[in-house]
């Protein structure tokens, strides 16, 4: 999986008070979960547009006070109006498995379109569970070979270094 990085300053104070004036400075309030304890920081909203506004998943190394943590991107919150980015939240990579949504990526054009048929792609992500470090970016699917009236579920996929804890019987992509 490939890897991001990201500098902040660990918080001095936590509150309303003070995640408002951190955000009035262009910084957004995040936390650290999942390790011996959680972690308050903030960083620059300018960082958080390469692991946003992206299908993909990525490890965040976060770097506070010259410790780095590795960490996978968890909750957003954005701002009801004006949707600024309010908070981040982080799951530390401790060496347990981590459930992501990993991005369903189509590579071809199939036969049953070039034939006339229309394709569907209602499971966008998926849900696995497993080691982040071991999974792949995203699950890559040839659809060259693909008739109308085709398609391919859940349970005909599999995901080095991890579990797919959708429903097997549901639709991935297909023809029709």
């Amino acid at each position: 999986m490939e890897s991001k990085s990201l500098k902040g300053e660990v918080r001095k104070s936590l509150g309303k008070a003070d995640a408002k004036a951190l955000r009035n400075a262009g910084l957004v309030p995040c936390i650290i979960y999942g390790g011996e304890g959680n972690i308050h920081f903030s960083a620059d909203k300018r960082q958080f547009k390469q692991l946003i506004y992206t299908p993909d998943v990525y490890i965040v190394s976060i770097e506070l006070d010259g410790k780095t943590y590795d960490t996978i991107m968890k909750a957003v919150q954005y701002h009801p109006i004006s949707d600024e980015v309010i908070h981040v939240d982080f799951q530390e990579l401790t060496g347990r498995p981590v459930t992501l949504n990993l991005p369903v990526k189509l590579n071809g054009t199939p036969i049953g379109v070039r034939n006339g048929g229309l394709l569907v792609n209602p499971l966008k992500k998926l849900s696995v569970k497993g080691m982040a470090k071991e999974m792949d970016d995203a699950v890559l699917l040839d659809i060259d070979e693909l008739r109308i009236g085709h398609s391919i579920k859940v349970k005909d996929l599999t995901i080095n270094g991890a579990e797919i804890l959708n429903p097997g019987e549901r639709v991935v992509v297909g023809v029709t």
